[in-house]
């Protein structure tokens, strides 16, 4: 079993950059998928990016890519989501998610641990 918790969140300008990190407790963190989703006011929870377990694979929502970057490190037993040129679409509150597996996993329900989630407002 796996804790998360997500840090880094705050207010920024349109164009501008944050770095989430999502800190994972247990000895095991290197045998999970990590995730990023985010959720919008009165919409459903969206896929962000994802990562292997060592981190050699990675990948992105069309909507972030190019701007966004994922990023683990096993040793510190964190995950990050580097987000640069920001939009005020970007605007919710972001959940880190674990999974036990070798591959990515893109879909909610295929995550079985979530961190509470850190709020990100981008202002125009």
């Amino acid at each position: 079993q796996v804790q998360l918790v997500e840090s880094g969140g705050g207010l920024v300008q349109a164009g501008g950059s944050l770095r989430l990190s999502c800190a994972a407790s247990g000895r095991t963190f290197s045998s999970y998928a990590m995730g990023w989703f985010r959720q919008a006011p009165g919409k459903e929870r969206e896929f962000v990016a994802a990562i292997s377990w060592n981190g050699g694979r990675t990948y992105c929502a069309d909507s972030v890519k190019g701007r966004f970057t994922i990023s683990r490190d096993n040793a510190k037993n964190t995950v990050y989501l580097q987000m640069n040129t920001l939009k005020p679409e970007d605007t919710a509150v972001y959940y880190c998610a674990a999974e036990l597996g070798l591959r990515l996993f893109r879909l909610v329900d295929e995550y079985d641990y979530w961190g509470q989630g850190t709020q990100v407002t981008v202002s125009s």
